[in-house]
């Protein structure tokens, strides 16, 4: 897989999550969030959906740049975001989070290994 594939398909997903948890938090996290939730918890939800968007910008604007300690450290973050995220969702696993949890376990996971594979190919220069 190239980067610039890796960087767009984590940012449409990114862009995915960040406006689900911004427009629509209650549906967005149907099973995780309460049938009643309080306005704090709404209000987490979307200040939490903003960081994300940022992130699918850094890497829908990267895409195309050639290797740079700036594209370097944007691969990092992404090492770091996604591998903190699917370690949360295991976390999650062995609290009795709901079954989706394995997909998400999954596909942050993907994005996590696929980064640092990208990392160890194009080292910082």
């Amino acid at each position: 897989m190239k980067l610039k594939a890796l960087f767009i398909m984590a940012s449409v997903y990114l862009v995915i999550a960040g406006l689900g948890f911004i427009l629509v938090p209650e549906v967005f996290g149907v099973g995780a969030v309460p049938a009643d939730p309080s306005p704090a918890l709404i209000a987490y939800l979307r200040v939490y959906g903003s960081p994300l968007l940022g992130i699918a910008v850094l890497d829908w604007m990267v895409r195309n740049e050639p290797p740079s300690r700036a594209r370097s450290a944007i691969v990092m973050g992404n090492i770091v975001g996604f591998s903190t995220i699917a370690l949360l969702d295991i976390w999650g696993l062995f609290h009795h989070a709901r079954p989706a949890t394995y997909i998400f376990v999954a596909v942050h996971s993907f994005f996590a290994i696929a980064f640092i594979a990208m990392g160890r190919k194009q080292p910082i220069p």
